[in-house]
């Protein structure tokens, strides 16, 4: 596995660095952030609350914790939310404590949220580093909605159409990777949070 990057002066606990990755549904943000988990060291992974239903295979505590709109509604009025947004028709957001208590031990962080989610962390933590997710096309993107199978044609075309509107967001993002090959995308993922959300240099 890979270290992430040590700033720190010697003796002294290095503060964690937030990495947020964003982008349309189905683009496929869940197996690039599995597979920089597996393969970079001190890198954690906040787990978002959600009021919407588990997906087949999906599992509480893993994936998300799955709550109930009242309970999540409950959490935003405690303040108890770093961020948290309406997606879809159903509500999800991170947890303060969870965030906090992995950057001050010296952890990276990654987010798995939407564009609303992370304008809000922009604002918060400007020193967090926004990576864009994108599909080659929409076209593209469609058909892996539907190879799924997870969701009602009403939900697709929701789906779709929110799409639209977070790729014209992108631009808001500190970096975009393209992921129309996995292993390409994959790579580049790795390299930038190891170079703690540097773009490379140019030879």
């Amino acid at each position: 596995m890979l270290d992430a990057p040590l700033d720190a002066p010697s003796g002294q606990t290095r503060k964690g660095r937030l990495f947020v990755l964003g982008g349309p549904s189905g683009v496929g943000k869940g197996t690039l952030r599995a597979q920089a988990l597996a393969d970079i060291d001190n890198l954690s992974y906040s787990i978002s609350c959600t009021t919407r239903k588990p997906r087949v295979g999906e599992r509480d505590g893993v994936d998300y914790h799955f709550i109930t709109r009242e309970d999540f509604e409950d959490k935003a009025a405690q303040g108890l939310f770093l961020e948290h947004a309406t997606v879809h028709e159903d509500r999800y957001g991170t947890l303060r404590e969870d965030v906090t208590r992995e950057l001050d031990a010296g952890h990276d962080v990654l987010l798995e949220i939407d564009v609303q989610g992370a304008q809000q962390i922009q604002r918060l933590l400007p020193e967090s580093v926004l990576i864009f997710i994108a599909p080659p096309s929409l076209e593209a993107l469609e058909e892996r909605l539907r190879l799924r199978r997870t969701e009602s044609e009403d939900k697709i075309k929701l789906r779709l159409e929110n799409a639209k509107k977070e790729m014209e967001r992108s631009s808001d993002y500190d970096h975009i990777i393209l992921n129309d090959v996995l292993d390409h995308a994959s790579k580049e993922l790795r390299d930038l949070i190891t170079r703690g959300g540097e773009a490379p240099r140019e030879e």
